[in-house]
């Protein structure tokens, strides 16, 4: 079954029922007041993610409550998102995001559907991100840092971009999917990367 999706001016509203509110109020508030402003432990300057603002800005920004079989959901969002993408131009495009959020998820749950299915969201061209109250994963400048926390756990799908370089060198299937998609138009500054590994 496919969630519902919401955009944070409809959760801000009150829209969804009752039951899914508190997640969603709580996420889209952790948004705001973590990954908009900067963070003294980010290791450069500006936002934690420099497109929430803008998502939320143009409604592009949408939030639904998953339950049910995590993989089906996924997938359903996944081709309601693909769906999607292909009405935009490149700009919203790069903006879409679409956030399942998992409130009764075990976090290791979350990790490990991540996991299993990012090289299926790489390959067409999206990406696939866990975070919850424990996520391991270290911020890219800054190992100390842990930019994938959320107070509620949550998949996040948004569309693979040039500078998305860095989460994929570990694995070389998501290195030969990204290759294909952007090469030869790699910024040179992620082109160094590539060099170096």
């Amino acid at each position: 079954m496919t969630p519902r999706l919401w955009t944070a001016t409809e959760v801000e509203a009150g829209l969804p029922p009752l039951a899914e509110r508190p997640p969603l109020e709580r996420v889209l508030r952790w948004a705001k007041d973590f990954l908009i402003p900067g963070h003294p432990d980010l290791g450069r300057s500006g936002p934690v993610c420099p497109y929430t603002r803008p998502a939320l800005r143009r409604e592009l920004f949408h939030l639904g409550v998953g339950s049910g079989n995590l993989r089906e959901s996924l997938t359903a969002l996944r081709t309601g998102y693909t769906a999607k993408l292909s009405t935009m131009d490149s700009e919203d495009a790069d903006l879409l995001t679409y956030l399942l959020v998992l409130p009764d998820a075990d976090p290791g749950q979350v990790d490990a559907v991540q996991r299993e299915l990012k090289s299926e969201f790489v390959a067409e061209g999206l990406m696939l991100g866990q975070f919850h109250p424990h996520c391991a994963e270290p911020g890219l400048w800054n190992q100390d840092f842990r930019p994938l926390r959320s107070p509620v756990p949550l998949l996040a799908i948004r569309r693979l971009l040039p500078v998305d370089l860095p989460f994929l060198l570990a694995d070389n299937g998501h290195l030969d999917a990204y290759l294909a998609r952007f090469a030869p138009g790699i910024p040179a500054r992620l082109r160094a990367q590539l060099i170096s590994r």
